[in-house]
């Protein structure tokens, strides 16, 4: 039997090669070599051939480079700009015109791309043009840029629920279900908390001329392409008509004619598309086999088994254990990217998950929440980063400033998931 201190250098060893830099698949396949050679010697290293080959050949993973595509295909279309001036004309009236355009516009283009960097760079190259000239708060501009990104990963489809209902062998059409309450409520507090800022600090948010009935719905129309695409998707999946795979190949049709009709299809931009498709997965799925290996190698050693008895004998609260994971996802995210947090840290807190009697679904909604935290929390903050690389001037410290009420937003949605699970269970379990 490994021993709890073996398991923590083990685990130590694999943070220490993510914070120097080394890249998460190489740390991750590092990390179940040496473990295996250290427990078993050759004879664990014959397995990985095969381990390979049953892991890429899985009809449930191609979703992620259709998904990846479809996104790229309607950012580099021009359909996600059209929506964002769409949406502008009709939420500029409210407290905090602007500002509330980039959430909403977050929220619907996260609902086709499934990226939360992805819907970052395209939010944020769509709306810091528009904010030039006008008296708003820069730091809020930014802050609700890079946090309304983060709705990316929660809100289906998503690619990383994709990868969580791969490792844990966990339906994904149930995932994104169970991700669409907490990512609605999560939306709705983002533009709540810039409601209440542009009603105590009136020089958060300028003010926008109304725009005349005759434009609002003549645009209203470019909103149609994104919500199609999100009714296809989801509707051929929750009908029993497609699995969640062949919907992103029903999206990735669909949005090839949106750009043909466009007049923005062409040679150049496809090639585009097809290329930063055949990287993201391509990394992504280094990541996957390597993290596959891993937990291959965990369970042989008999870990899981071993920290579910350990959970067991404990006497602490269910929801105690919920605030330490908190704490531990909370520095994990200081120093790594929010997808190698997620992979490192599955073989080891799912079983304890399972041990304290949360259904996994809630645990696949609590570990991408606890991402979107990643992703907005400095100093590794994938989006911090990408928002500040887009607006291309001034200091990265506004940008941060500007999401830490957002942060606020995020926490109270895990206490609230920790209190009432079943915000996260019943959308489920009811269309089940």
């Amino acid at each position: 039997m490994v021993s709890i201190t073996t398991i923590a250098i083990g685990f130590g060893l694999l943070l220490f090669m993510l914070v120097i830099g080394l890249h998460i698949g190489a740390a991750l396949f590092l990390t179940a070599v040496f473990s295996a050679w250290w427990f078993f010697g050759d004879a664990m290293f014959s397995p990985f051939g095969t381990l390979m080959w049953r892991t890429l050949n899985n009809f449930l993973l191609v979703a992620i480079p259709l998904y990846v595509l479809m996104g790229e295909l309607l950012v580099r279309g021009g359909i996600a700009a059209r929506m964002y001036v769409a949406l502008d004309d009709w939420l500029r009236r409210l407290p905090g015109g602007l500002l509330h355009t980039n959430i909403a516009a977050s929220t619907v283009f996260a609902s086709i791309s499934g990226s939360s960097v992805a819907t970052a760079a395209t939010i944020g190259t769509v709306a810091f043009p528009t904010f030039r000239g006008k008296r708003y708060s820069e730091r809020w501009v930014m802050g609700t840029v890079a946090s309304g990104a983060t709705l990316g990963i929660l809100i289906p489809p998503s690619i990383n629920l994709i990868i969580y209902g791969a490792l844990t062998s966990t339906s994904i059409g149930a995932l994104f279900l169970a991700g669409v309450v907490p990512g609605v409520l999560l939306a709705l507090s983002f533009m709540a908390m810039v409601v209440i800022a542009s009603v105590i600090w009136p020089d958060v948010a300028g003010r926008s001329e109304p725009v005349p009935w005759e434009i609002k719905l003549r645009r209203l129309r470019d909103l149609l392409p994104p919500l199609a695409i999100f009714i296809m998707v989801m509707g051929s999946i929750y009908g029993g008509y497609a699995t969640p795979t062949e919907a992103a190949g029903l999206g990735v049709v669909a949005a090839l004619l949106l750009t043909a009709v466009n007049r923005t299809l062409t040679w150049k931009m496809l090639y585009e598309c097809l290329l930063s498709t055949v990287r993201v997965t391509a990394m992504t799925l280094l990541i996957l086999i390597a993290a596959f290996y891993l937990n291959f190698v965990v369970g042989i050693l008999g870990i899981p088994g071993q920290i579910s008895r350990a959970m067991t004998e404990l006497t602490i609260e269910p929801w105690q254990m919920v605030v330490i994971l908190v704490i531990f996802y909370v520095a994990l995210g200081c120093f790594l990217d929010s997808l190698a947090m997620m992979i490192a840290t599955i073989p080891i807190v799912f079983p304890i998950v399972q041990a304290i009697g949360y259904d996994p679904l809630w645990f696949g909604i609590f570990l991408v929440v606890m991402c979107e935290i990643a992703l907005i929390t400095p100093p590794v903050g994938m989006n911090i980063y990408v928002v500040q690389a887009v607006r291309g001037r001034g200091s990265v410290s506004t940008v941060i400033a500007g999401v830490l009420p957002f942060l606020g937003c995020m926490f109270l949605l895990v206490a609230l998931m920790t209190a009432f699970p079943e915000m996260v269970t019943w959308l489920p379990s009811t269309m089940r």
